[in-house]
């Protein structure tokens, strides 16, 4: 069909053309106001200020058309096929494109303003300085897509793959993007304000000079995101994942933080004299800082604890430590996280990151409980606390508040594990596999970069080497030396250094 048969026959009164197929043709500026196109077939049809308003183009296939500066209002583009399309400055004003797919289409001051982009795929597409006003966006596939200095204000976004996507100065103020994956999109200089931004992922986002203020970015993953002289006043931040992110110079003030370790992001230069740390982010529990160093409560390091075994594991041994820990998260999930495995030639490291230097006594006694080396562990922590005396504590009342509260939780909590029968056999059900009966040592690592050994296995680095018969007469002098505990003042610096945040959040 040619152009002009479709003006001639629209003239008439026709307005069906479902099926037509056109190529190499223009309809610059033609008025086809409420024609179906339905599964026609463009290729290179220049549609360039037509006027196809209530159009019907779903499930058409169209190939680098031209429908710049085109009235598309109401149309229904649903399921439409646009390779290559140009739709810089169209009008797609209340337009259906559920299901459509605009790869590498040009959209660039296209408005969109009300638009249903439901499962559409922009992927790749152009949508730069596009004025998308409230436009249904829900589930569009927007990968890499380049929407810099669009207008996205108020715009349905939830569930949206944004991935990689392009979103510099974007306005997207009160935007639904409620689990969208955003995770390596460019939002620098974007307005974010009072965006919904719920269970988002937004991992290695850059956000660097973003607004954010009073938006809700719960249980959103920030992993290795840069929020770099971000304004978050106010924002809802609650149960977050933001290990690695990095939030130098950013405003954090009236932030609600509840659930989220204060560990494992960079704070520096960063303004805040607020938190509210209240379940329901009614600041009913409220941080006030007391200097202007946001390293009071935030620090770049979490507190650890490191079980290293003087020994390679095995296939046999990982899959029963894994069993093992799977049964001691299950009965002291509260006090001990499942550990990463770093595997050597000759050695063995589990390393436990904790939310709270508090925890760190605790979970050196249950991380443990697998080993032989468990019952000498488990007394050597417990000895290093009773080490300390609360009087050294008594000109520092918020340090006397923590180190009481830390042997408080630790009797507590030691009594119920030690009530777990399930537990106690763990170590018999694993006596056969030798990883198990290897030396350990047992680190503790604050959130203030201090070390302290609180056990290690005499053994622990000393290769068994066969020995004559007469070396084995004088082996007794060359048995090694029992562990020695740390030192008092050494157990008083360790604890002494724990953050402000590991009390603030009990």
């Amino acid at each position: 069909m040619k152009a002009e048969d479709i003006l001639e026959k629209y003239a008439a009164g026709e307005r069906e053309f479902s099926g037509s197929t056109l190529s190499d043709t223009k309809l610059t500026g033609a008025v086809l106001t409420g024609v179906n196109f339905s599964q026609a077939k463009f290729t290179r049809v220049n549609f360039s200020l037509a006027k196809l308003t209530n159009a019907n183009l779903s499930r058409a296939v169209c190939d680098r058309v031209n429908f710049s500066g085109a009235d598309l209002t109401l149309a229904d583009l649903s399921g439409v096929i646009l390779s290559d399309a140009n739709l810089s400055s169209a009008d797609l004003t209340r337009a259906e494109l559920n299901g459509a797919q605009l790869r590498s289409a040009n959209l660039g001051s296209a408005d969109l303003k009300d638009a249903t982009l439901r499962h559409a795929v922009l992927s790749q597409a152009n949508l730069s300085r596009s004025v998308l006003r409230h436009a249904k966006l829900t589930c569009a596939d927007l990968t890499g897509a380049n929407l810099s200095s669009s207008d996205l204000t108020g715009a349905d976004l939830s569930g949206a793959d944004l991935r990689a996507a392009e979103l510099r100065q974007v306005n997207l103020s009160r935007a639904n993007l409620q689990g969208a994956n955003l995770s390596g999109a460019n939002l620098r200089w974007a307005d974010l304000s009072g965006a919904d931004l719920r269970w988002a992922d937004l991992s290695s986002a850059k956000f660097s000079g973003a607004n954010l203020t009073g938006a809700d970015l719960s249980h959103a993953t920030l992993l290795e995101a840069t929020l770099v002289h971000v304004d978050l006043t106010r924002a809802n931040l609650a149960g977050v994942d933001w290990m690695g992110a990095d939030l130098s110079g950013s405003t954090l003030t009236g932030v609600k933080l509840h659930g989220v370790s204060p560990f494992g992001v960079k704070t520096e230069g960063a303004v805040c004299r607020w938190i509210d740390l209240s379940q329901n982010g009614d600041q009913s529990k409220v941080y006030q800082f007391q200097t202007e160093n946001p390293q009071e409560y935030f620090n770049e390091k979490p507190p650890t604890v490191q079980v290293i075994i003087d020994d390679r594991l095995g296939a046999d041994a990982n899959c029963a430590l894994a069993v093992t820990y799977q049964q001691v998260v299950r009965y002291c999930g509260q006090f001990v996280p499942a550990p990463s495995v770093e595997v050597y030639r000759r050695r063995t490291v589990l390393t436990f990151e904790l939310e709270s230097d508090v925890q760190l006594f605790l979970a050196a006694y249950v991380a443990i409980f697998p080993f032989e080396d468990a019952k000498a562990t488990a007394h050597t922590v417990l000895k290093v606390i009773q080490s300390i005396p609360s009087q050294v504590f008594r000109s520092d009342l918020r340090r006397l508040q923590q180190f009481q509260q830390l042997v408080t939780n630790l009797s507590q909590h030691v009594q119920q594990v030690n009530a777990i029968k399930q537990l106690q056999s763990i170590p018999i059900a694993i006596r056969s596999v030798p990883f198990f009966q290897s030396p350990t040592r047992t680190v503790l690592m604050n959130s203030n970069n201090q070390m302290l050994t609180v056990y290690e296995n005499p053994h622990f680095g000393r290769r068994r080497i066969q020995r004559s018969a007469s070396e084995q007469d004088l082996a007794f002098l060359h048995e090694p030396s029992p562990f020695q505990l740390p030192t008092q003042e050494d157990a008083i610096a360790f604890v002494t250094g724990f953050h402000a945040g590991s009390i603030a959040e009990q």
